[in-house]
């Protein structure tokens, strides 16, 4: 039985004010039946550990670099998200493939660095409107799956998410029987390429909201979801949650 993640994705949102949020968010769910995983921006990383004290709280990192270290100004190399208290990162996000190039290669690199520090990878998929138009939905995101999974990955190192990228901070959800199409792919694609692929959570991103979140969790292989917007407050990351122990 595959453990259900909540996990929130703060992206270039927070300063050190928005830590009560932690405070609120953990004194609302002291002990939940799922996974919960908040990725806030690096420079928040060791505070927000520090801020959840005792709880189960996992905190990670929103990228990293392939090397371990170097004269990459501006980067962070895994074991340094690991050194701050991060227990994953998210690599492959559609907004680093679009907005700084990565390739699947880089996601792949970025995944095996992850690993080797010590850290769960959150391999990230998606499609965009104009190729789920196209009918290219499933292709992409099975190539972008084969390319960006790195040898060694296992269930208990690697989570996927799946982000259709017109979904993200649009408002707009594919169906059920969308999500569930793509999801079941990606689950075969697994097996096609790992021993573990059962063990593997696969998420949901886009536009994940309290008002839809049961929904969404309905579907099968849906194992919980990566929330952007939603997770930056206790308040409404907190029903999104609450659906995810009910599913």
């Amino acid at each position: 039985m595959r453990r259900k993640l909540a996990a929130g994705n703060w992206k270039m949102n927070g300063t050190t004010d928005a830590l009560v949020q932690v405070k609120a968010l953990t004194d609302a769910h002291p002990d939940p039946d799922v996974d919960l995983l908040l990725c806030p921006p690096a420079t928040l990383i060791a505070q927000m550990a520090w801020a959840r004290g005792t709880h189960a709280l996992q905190i990670g990192g929103q990228d990293c670099h392939a090397a371990d270290s170097g004269a990459h100004t501006g980067d962070i190399a895994a074991a340094m998200l690991k050194d701050a208290g991060a227990s994953h990162v998210i690599v492959g996000h559609s907004e680093r493939r679009a907005d700084h190039g990565e390739t699947d290669a880089d996601v792949a690199a970025k995944a095996a660095a992850a690993h080797a520090a010590g850290l769960i990878a959150v391999i990230c998929v998606g499609e965009t409107l104009t190729q789920r138009d196209a009918g290219e939905a499933l292709q992409v995101v099975t190539t972008q799956l084969k390319g960006s999974l790195p040898e060694g990955a296992t269930a208990a190192n690697t989570v996927l998410a799946y982000e259709p990228v017109w979904a993200i901070g649009t408002g707009r959800v594919p169906t059920t029987d969308q999500i569930g199409e793509v999801h079941g792919s990606l689950r075969g694609t697994l097996r096609d390429l790992m021993r573990e692929a059962e063990g593997v959570r696969i998420l949901y991103g886009g536009s994940v909201k309290g008002s839809n979140a049961a929904e969404i969790f309905s579907v099968a292989d849906v194992d919980g979801a990566l929330v952007g917007g939603a997770s930056l407050t206790a308040a409404d990351f907190g029903p999104i949650i609450t659906a995810l122990e009910n599913a």
